[in-house]
């Protein structure tokens, strides 16, 4: 039995369009199967802002970002279009990290700086501080429409063969070279047979990848908000405040909150990781009436630059792991990239390359990133716990 195709990937949200796209510059045949039609909401990958934190300690993360942050560059270029604004970030709330940050970030090449509470609310207008704050200015916003779009329409320049309304229903390892995919179309029923499969299927990963051995991934349902701005949004960053779950900040903590300039929308704002727990096949669409009034609190406190009264509520998915760290693997003749827990966006291109380079033998896993993996520390559960949330 012969094989339809070399790289068969599930899934075309901007994981699997990166992926598709180094496949295919790598000279390989590649299929990518999306389920939904272009430009849809169903996801993780839609919407026009996304944050570009560099502020991680860690080595496999600082390596991936290191990479993501050339090829962001080298990617609009090609892509004839700016995916990557680079607006600077501020990130706030617990000094001690902070600093540690602030050297890290030295050694791996980016530049950073420590403002006091004075001189970063002079420069950062619409923001206010009650700490030190570690300014990062290779920070930024991505465009993840725009993103998503570029990736698909050069990776079909590259040669492969992009797909939409084709929902995967399932798959069968047959041997060390070849799956058998189970596809639905508006045609009908059909059998793709693939050398090689790529699993890039956001909030739908276990349940297509049930017979993989996959760590537990829990889908939530977020819903943060675009504050209309009270005037022009001047040197508005992108920013991330580390606040506790116990503390007293005149309203309900619900995680450490996120924000970004969304041009033409206001400063978007959330809670990181604290929506409800949800079958992606019964996705609710319900925004939390608790957390909602929480982050106006939280804006009329922070953000002087934004009416809190005036905003919209939007939706997307986290695809969370129970220790908040990717599934980068390849089980045998199955590639996943999966668990990104609503901080993978940034490393896009860089995991494209990764994914891409496991599925054709170019490079071995990251331990870090292991499917196998011993979770020590179940960072998502725990966070939730400490907020209340079930």
């Amino acid at each position: 039995m012969s094989n339809d195709v070399e790289f068969l990937i599930i899934g075309g949200g901007a994981m699997g369009s990166a992926t598709a796209l180094s496949l295919a510059q790598l000279g390989h045949e590649v299929l990518l199967l999306e389920r939904f039609e272009p430009g849809h909401l169903n996801g993780a990958s839609h919407g026009t802002t996304r944050n570009f934190n560099p502020a991680y300690a860690r080595p496999e993360y600082l390596r991936l970002l290191q990479r993501a942050n050339i090829l962001w560059d080298e990617l609009s270029t090609q892509a004839g279009t700016e995916l990557l604004h680079r607006t600077g970030l501020v990130n706030h709330g617990i000094v001690a990290e902070q600093r540690h940050m602030h050297q890290v970030l030295a050694s791996a090449g980016f530049s950073s700086e420590l403002l006091g509470i004075e001189e970063a609310e002079e420069r950062f207008s619409g923001m206010r501080f009650e700490t030190e704050v570690l300014h990062i200015p290779a920070g930024g916003q991505i465009n993840a429409d725009a993103t998503v779009a570029a990736l698909q329409r050069l990776a079909a320049e590259a040669g492969a063969s992009i797909r939409h309304s084709q929902q995967v229903t399932g798959f069968e390892v047959l041997s060390e070279d070849q799956v058998a995919v189970a596809v639905r179309t508006t045609q009908g029923e059909q059998r793709v047979l693939a050398r090689h499969v790529v699993l890039t299927a956001g909030a739908w990963t276990r349940q297509l990848g049930g017979s993989l051995p996959l760590p537990a991934i829990h889908v939530t349902e977020e819903h943060p908000v675009h504050f209309a701005l009270r005037a022009e949004p001047g040197n508005f960053p992108g920013f991330n405040h580390s606040l506790h779950s116990g503390r007293d900040i005149g309203s309900p903590v619900f995680g450490p909150v996120y924000g970004m300039h969304t041009p033409g929308a206001g400063i978007k704002v959330g809670w990181h990781g604290s929506g409800r727990i949800i079958d992606p096949e019964q996705r609710p669409h319900l925004v939390i009436e608790d957390q909602l009034v929480a982050l106006q609190q939280y804006a009329q406190r922070w953000l002087p630059g934004v009416n809190p009264q005036d905003f919209a509520a939007i939706s997307c998915t986290y695809a969370n792991t129970e220790d908040e760290d990717f599934i980068l693997d390849r089980l045998g003749p199955v590639t996943v990239g999966a668990g990104f827990s609503g901080h993978g966006f940034k490393f896009v291109p860089a995991i494209g390359e990764h994914l891409a380079q496991l599925a054709s033998g170019r490079t071995a896993p990251i331990p870090a990133f292991s499917a196998a993996r011993t979770i020590g520390a179940p960072v998502f559960l725990e966070r939730r716990a400490q907020a209340g949330l079930a």
